[in-house]
């Protein structure tokens, strides 16, 4: 069987293109099935509760030699930890590509675009699949997460198309009213641990020298109510420790994403990112806070930087 899944700290990308490449695989004669790979975050509940779809099952211990098709992502510290014992056979993602390797030649389709959910969308019409309802809203809604309803600069024509093709197909007439629902849902944190706050949508990459990188936890807090993020800035703080110690990082940054006013104000812990910040980014860091401006994507704005700023010298 092929397990598929998305990455750690799994968010509306990586658990609708689970679901969906799952059954695409399975339309197509492959035995395959989606699991995932930590908790749902609200954004992504929200989407499964209105499809009246169950989420998927957390991934189990895999045996080595297991073959596995990974969405949404191609690093090893995003994945499972024993990727390296796995069989890597299929990728579709639109990230940069990573440091996995493989043993014989896999399927990979990768593309410069703002979601998976996007280049699923492609699959299905070149192998002349019909997209039905559960997998037109899922992709849509992937879309419109990552995008965040086409304002990241990571947002392409290809993902307004896709959006404006599976819009009718999922029976959703009004598509910025049920982005700014998807939103809503996502700004509700309400008591959540500062931890689980953290660790909503936060990725670790590693900088610098390949051989001996420097690893950067880089969380993201995407939101229509940035105030209440603010008000618990010193949970956050104190999360962002513990993490940096526990993980053993060299860095941490987290960053609240005012979704609506498309700003980026980040959370900085010590003198190590204060530094980092106003070297890379050319900014201040005042009470704990970096204003970085209209940089709110992480994958196009906030890696590329700091992977130039760590790059080893020639």
């Amino acid at each position: 069987m092929m397990y598929v899944f998305g990455h750690l700290n799994p968010d509306t990308d990586a658990i609708a293109s689970a679901l969906v490449y799952a059954k695409l695989l399975r339309q197509q004669g492959t035995e395959a099935q989606a699991f995932r790979l930590g908790d749902l975050n609200f954004e992504t509940a929200y989407v499964l509760r209105e499809l009246g779809t169950e989420a998927p099952a957390m991934l189990p211990e895999l045996a080595p030699g297991a073959e596995v098709a990974l969405v949404d992502h191609n690093e090893s510290n995003q994945t499972v930890g024993n990727i390296h014992e796995l069989s890597v056979r299929r990728v579709v993602d639109h990230h940069k590509l990573g440091d996995l390797t493989t043993s014989s030649p896999p399927y990979l389709r990768f593309e410069p675009v703002g979601c998976t959910g996007t280049i699923l969308l492609k699959l299905y019409r070149e192998g002349n699949v019909q997209v039905d309802a559960q997998e037109a809203k899922l992709m849509l809604s992937a879309i419109l997460s990552d995008t965040l309803h086409f304002r990241s600069p990571t947002t392409t024509q290809d993902d307004r198309d896709a959006v404006e093709f599976l819009a009718p197909i999922a029976g959703i007439q009004k598509v910025e009213e049920y982005a700014l629902a998807m939103f809503a849902a996502k700004s509700d944190l309400g008591d959540t641990p500062a931890d689980k706050l953290l660790k909503m949508d936060y990725k670790v990459f590693p900088f610098g020298d390949p051989v001996k990188p420097e690893e950067w936890g880089l969380g993201v807090i995407e939101t229509t109510n940035p105030g209440y993020v603010f008000g618990r800035q010193a949970e956050l703080l104190e999360a962002m420790d513990r993490a940096k110690a526990d993980d053993k990082l060299a860095g941490i940054l987290l960053s609240v994403v005012d979704i609506l006013n498309e700003t980026n104000r980040t959370l900085v812990i010590s003198a190590t990112e204060e530094k980092v910040i106003k070297e890379a980014f050319g900014v201040d860091t005042n009470d704990k806070i970096a204003d970085l401006g209209h940089r709110i994507s992480r994958k196009k704005q906030i890696v590329p930087t700091l992977e130039k700023y760590f790059a080893p010298e020639s």
